[in-house]
């Protein structure tokens, strides 16, 4: 099946829910639910400013998955709502590694200087990921003023685009 790779259309709501809430509660045992997550009702509104985007992969008509730019200051951005469907993990598929190099071509092109993200201990697998594309851990008392913490996470880190 053919995957595309585009900004968030308001249509994709219903399948960023279904992509999201069962890696978070299913997969990770994350205590988390659609209404603890008001960005993801408004992602235009949320995502969608300044120089932030959000961006899917679909696969037919199923978003199988997503990511976020967010704008903070000084030139910084964050990464958020990186998640891809277990079906399509893995470099045979190639979703992360595209949405990812969406989001660092975007974020190069607008003129950001670093992009900072947060995630859980557990994902063991999505460490590795970012790790191997450039990112470095960081503490985070190291994150910038204005960077939006999630309650599950606890482990930090940054890539320099310039």
């Amino acid at each position: 099946m053919r995957l595309t790779y585009r900004v968030f259309q308001d249509a994709d709501t219903d399948g960023i829910r279904n992509l999201i809430l069962p890696i978070q509660n299913d997969e990770f045992g994350l205590p988390t639910s659609w209404e603890e997550q008001p960005d993801l009702h408004d992602i235009e509104g949320y995502y969608c400013q300044g120089r932030g985007n959000f961006w899917v992969a679909v696969a037919g008509d199923q978003v199988i998955g997503s990511i976020s730019l967010v704008e903070l200051a000084d030139d910084n951005a964050a990464l958020r709502k990186m998640f891809v469907a277990a079906d399509y993990r893995g470099p045979e598929h190639g979703v992360a590694a595209n949405l990812l190099s969406t989001l660092v071509e975007r974020a190069t092109a607008s003129g950001l200087a670093r992009i900072y993200l947060g995630t859980t201990s557990a994902f063991k697998a999505a460490h590795r990921f970012y790790e191997k594309h450039g990112f470095d851990l960081v503490d985070r008392d190291s994150l910038p003023s204005d960077f939006s913490f999630m309650k599950v996470d606890t482990r930090f880190y940054q890539r320099s685009l310039v």
